[in-house]
């Protein structure tokens, strides 16, 4: 059959805009779709857009591994291509005695991770950075920090295109066959649906991603997990934010708590929080403001009343439910489903925007594991 593309990515939020940049780089023939109007407009564009030092995730998982890496490479990346970005470092904090276990549980795994550059403050410690902040002790971060993610996402559209990637908007995926001399034959569009035949096919369409694959005739469905949306609202603060820092409470089974982060013009914004849902949407519930005014409290008590207002909400794309253990990304490859060119990319939620560069790299590794 005869191929009218090389490599065809899904989705061009961050993940799939690295992963059309490292193939493109190589020498791939790459065009992305994007069913959007613009580049990043889902997971990508509704995060804290914090660079994240690696934490909280299980020693060996792969959101640990390609967190790591991806943070050192984002930062050289931001170098060289002039991004805004931000090492303001964050500060995890204990607002309790009873707590205090649970913050040098994370600050071991960190270092088993090899986040090598933690340090433990006392609260009067804790105080002269932040005076604002009241808690028992802190872990201080420096190597946290924050990015411009649409700036970073720009910046990789341009590299991919300049290695000859095509970028093309308002086209959904809907549906893929994989043929029998191992080349996919692709159908997209809207109303007028076309098609296209590749060798390689990459699944980087974030929330959707398990429901796209579930439309790749010739897969097996075992190979494809669950899907499960946990939305995150954020609140702004409407006045400047007295902390030059990032802070962050203790995290819960489904995210990293309502924390503080700042963007790269100083504006505050706290959240997300975490809420099981069944439809994607994106509304802001103004009803929330009274979960959050109480736990940012916990570690502000400071906070003005009638200080915080609706902000934007973000859907961590979990491919496990409320009740399990976090997940960790799946790059599902050849290796995984024993289909040649298909890589299928499932629950790519924070640290995603950190390791986008790393799973990029993972990404294209996975088309030739055996």
């Amino acid at each position: 059959m005869n191929i009218d593309i090389e490599c065809i990515v899904v989705g061009a939020g961050v993940v799939g805009l690295a992963i059309a940049r490292e193939l493109a780089r190589s020498g791939t023939d790459v065009l992305v779709l994007e069913a959007e109007e613009g580049i990043g407009m889902g997971t990508s564009s509704r995060n804290s857009e914090v660079i994240h030092a690696g934490l909280y995730y299980p020693q060996g998982s792969l959101k640990a591994r390609l967190c790591l890496e991806g943070k050192k490479r984002l930062y050289d990346y931001c170098e060289e291509r002039h991004i805004p970005y931000k090492r303001l470092g964050k500060l995890l904090v204990a607002t309790d005695a009873s707590q205090v276990p649970y913050l040098e549980k994370i600050a071991a795994q960190g270092k088993a991770n090899g986040v090598d550059d933690l340090q433990w403050l006392t609260a009067q410690e804790t105080k002269k950075l932040e005076p604002e902040l009241d808690c028992v002790a802190a872990v201080l971060s420096p190597s946290t920090g924050i990015i411009d993610s649409h700036a970073y996402m720009l910046a990789l559209q341009g590299d991919a295109e300049h290695a000859g990637a095509q970028v093309v908007l308002r086209t959904p995926m809907l549906r893929a066959q994989i043929n029998a001399d191992g080349s996919f034959t692709c159908e997209f569009g809207g109303d007028e649906a076309m098609t296209l035949t590749c060798r390689t096919l990459i699944n980087a369409s974030g929330l959707h991603a398990p429901t796209l694959a579930r439309r790749i005739a010739g897969l097996d469905p075992k190979h494809i997990p669950g899907e499960y949306y946990c939305k995150g609202s954020y609140f702004t603060l409407n006045r400047r934010a007295p902390f030059s820092r990032l802070i962050y409470p203790m995290p819960n089974a489904a995210g990293l708590g309502v924390h503080l982060t700042l963007d790269m013009g100083g504006q505050a914004k706290f959240g997300p929080d975490t809420e099981w849902i069944e439809d994607e949407n994106y509304l802001v519930n103004p009803e929330h403001v009274t979960a959050f005014d109480r736990a940012i409290r916990n570690w502000w008590p400071g906070l003005p009343e009638n200080a915080l207002e609706p902000g934007y909400a973000g859907i961590r794309p979990k491919i496990v439910p409320a009740t399990s253990n976090a997940g960790d990304f799946m790059i599902s490859g050849p290796a995984d489903h024993g289909v040649t060119g298909l890589v299928n990319l499932f629950g790519i939620e924070s640290p995603g925007l950190t390791a986008a560069l790393a799973i990029a790299s993972a990404t294209a590794r996975s088309l030739t594991a055996s």
